[in-house]
């Protein structure tokens, strides 16, 4: 079996003992007696439930009615339910607590467009966009358990759209504002949406992108949707239908409905586990799953994974580089928002004008955690530290980042670089269905360039073999033993997918599909999806292990592994690569690079061959389908790519070979 591609690598960043202590874990582990992290790490998966109530109260959230039992497994842990017998609506803790505090004239939105626009609202303005908005649905008879799409770009009308359903008791529909027609079709119709905000457009590198054009046409398949709340953001001329309506509109009836009736923006209380946000995942593979979350769910594990790991407090500045139909949208969102942060918004393309916009981004809106993808810092790389010097970035507490693997030159770049070598990298993994991470970097463990110093507080989380047996220093399944918060209450309207997705490969763990790793000094790596796994003459190989010693040649910008049937092996390596700018294809570089694989990986997985590529078949959030490049690449079906950000790469990979 190969050794996963960071095994060898010394400790990069580590605490010292006051930092550890000065952070929000520090403080949690003094205030219940313990002496440091791994104490209080065992105590919250002692008792899960108690964990949780304890992060509820650390939080500040507030009911309307308070909870009587804080987990219930009566059903099973596929089914636990939380906070049984309270009532809230979870807006209240994210707006109308603030009220009184340093945080009600803090901004809670910055938002800056890629035309240089910037707008703010505080706390105290946002609560009053979203009642008044809150009251314009309501005026227009929308209401509790309907579902709403919004496709818009993430700019503050999105997010204020996404808190006043959320106020009124609706459910939020989120949809990523590049997909298609058929993709945007296939959510509402199954969600029976009743209404959808969406933008004219959106603004790419100067060029505005049509939106309403596409929601015309997925509306066709789509008979539940009554209302269609237009908001003009790129100038582009659309065709008004009879369900439309200008969001200037609906703002001046919400505003007319609160004159009339003051409680026409108040929130609606209801049940702890009332669904609060359907969002699907990509569904590359055949029909895309809802996930759905509640008021009690997905808010409070992202809210918690900003607290504990993060260590963001009341005053930070998170901007993460998202989009609301990717689960890092709402995310920023309720996490910012419970804990009193301020979020960044930006609508546009972080290397516009120039390689120094997100720099520029960071130093102007004194941003304290940047997230990013490793697919930006390999884009930002050739350019060199130039751009950086330019802007001070001296607020800056740490980056984020998820969306794919690390490369150690890249990781090393940014921690050297932007960090100093004296900051983190809180590389962060977990999903849609979580609510947020599984593993991710903090304030208080050591870091290796890649990796991650182990699981989320209160993730009762490990690395499994086939037997179900935890195992260290090799390759296996990421998997959770106990229930969590955040974990999702099931796919809509399709329970046994739910189940046979997670449950039933290992019973008693949810098994979470990916390639993981923990090393001899317990650091954890993510290596992939467990289903894009390469066996090699029996030999398992992880596709970050191929891709990692390929991405490391400066010609290489970013690259794709993947496994082809071989008669004699079983399987073959096949790897995909984009180049850098500048640098050209040749015989002479492809024998480079499949020397760096057959060094690194060693003669047995010595690869079949490397292609040269435009670009690679992924989602919004940056994810690399592997499963769809293979089966572009072998011919056969490639399923459903409707999530996919731009289906004309596959063209490139059929056109690589």
């Amino acid at each position: 079996m190969s050794q996963p591609f960071p095994f060898g690598q010394e400790i990069a960043w580590s605490p010292t003992p006051e930092a550890a202590a000065d952070t929000n874990l520090g403080r949690l582990w003094r205030d219940l007696g313990l002496d440091g992290y791994e104490p209080l790490a065992e105590w919250a998966t002692a008792d899960v439930g108690r964990f949780w109530d304890r992060v509820i109260a650390d939080l500040g959230i507030v009911f309307e009615t308070p909870y009587s039992e804080i987990l219930d497994l009566a059903r099973g842990p596929e089914h636990a339910r939380w906070c049984r017998g309270g009532r809230l609506n979870i807006t209240v803790s994210m707006l109308d607590r603030w009220r009184g505090t340093p945080q009600w004239t803090q901004d809670a939105i910055r938002y800056e467009s890629e035309e240089g626009d910037v707008t703010r609202y505080t706390f105290e303005e946002l609560l009053e966009q979203v009642e008044t908005v809150a009251a314009g649905l309501r005026a227009r008879g929308l209401g509790a358990g309907e579902a709403v799409g919004l496709y818009m770009p993430l700019t503050p009308e999105e997010v204020i759209a996404f808190l006043a359903v959320i106020r009124i008791g609706g459910v939020i529909l989120p949809l990523f504002s590049g997909y298609g027609a058929s993709a945007v079709a296939d959510r509402l119709s199954d969600a029976d949406a009743k209404a959808v905000f969406v933008a004219d457009g959106s603004v790419r590198r100067g060029k505005a992108i049509p939106m309403k054009p596409t929601l015309d046409e997925a509306l066709e398949h789509c008979p539940t949707v009554e209302h269609v709340i237009v908001h003009r953001r790129a100038g582009n001329p659309v065709a008004s239908g009879a369900m439309d309506i200008e969001w200037d509109a609906l703002v001046a009836s919400g505003r007319e409905s609160l004159a009339a009736t003051p409680e026409a923006g108040a929130p609606e209380i209801v049940e702890s586990e009332t669904p609060v946000m359907l969002i699907y995942t990509s569904g590359t593979t055949g029909k895309p799953k809802g996930a759905v979350h509640t008021h009690v769910g997905f808010p409070i594990k992202a809210a918690q994974d900003m607290a504990h790991p993060m260590d963001v407090r009341p005053g930070d500045v998170m901007w993460w580089m998202s989009d609301m139909g990717w689960m890092m949208g709402p995310w920023l969102v309720f996490g910012t928002l419970l804990n009193g942060a301020t979020m960044v918004l930006f609508d546009g393309a972080p290397d516009t004008p120039g390689p120094d916009r997100s720099w520029q981004l960071c130093a102007d809106h004194g941003v304290t955690h940047f997230g990013l993808s490793p697919v930006l810092v390999r884009a930002l790389m050739p350019h060199g530290t130039e751009p950086l010097a330019k802007h001070d970035l001296s607020a800056l507490r740490a980056c984020g980042s998820t969306g794919s693997p690390w490369d150690p030159e890249s990781w090393r770049w940014l921690f050297e670089n932007v960090l100093e070598s004296r900051k983190p990298i809180l590389n962060y993994s977990g999903g849609t269905e979580i609510s947020g991470g599984i593993v991710c970097g903090d304030f208080v463990r050591p870091l290796k360039p890649c990796g991650f110093p182990g699981a989320i507080l209160g993730m009762d989380a490990d690395v499994i073999d086939a037997a179900g047996n935890p195992v260290r220093t090799e390759v296996g399944e990421l998997a959770i033993r106990q229930p969590w918060i955040g974990m999702t209450r099931g796919f809509w309207r399709d329970s046994e997918r739910y189940l046979d997705s997670y449950w039933r490969a290992q019973p008693g763990w949810w098994v979470h599909g990916d390639f993981a790793a923990i090393d001899k000094d317990g650091q954890w790596f993510i290596l992939g999806r467990s289903d894009d796994t390469i066996k090699v003459a029996g030999k398992r190989l992880g596709p970050a292990e191929a891709e990692s010693a390929v991405n490391a040649d400066p010609a290489v910008l970013e690259s794709a592994a993947i496994g082809v049937p071989d008669d004699v092996k079983g399987q073959a390596l096949v790897v995909f690569c984009v180049l850098a700018s500048g640098a050209d294809e040749s015989d002479d570089l492809r024998q480079r690079l499949v020397a760096r694989l057959t060094d690194a990986l060693g003669k047995a997985l010595k690869p079949k061959a490397v292609y040269f590529t435009d670009a690679l078949p992924k989602t919004r959030n940056s994810k690399v389908m592997r499963r769809v490049i293979r089966a572009a690449h072998l011919g056969g079906d490639v399923g459903n790519v409707t999530a996919l950000e731009d289906p004309a790469t596959l063209d490139a990979i059929r056109a690589a070979r």
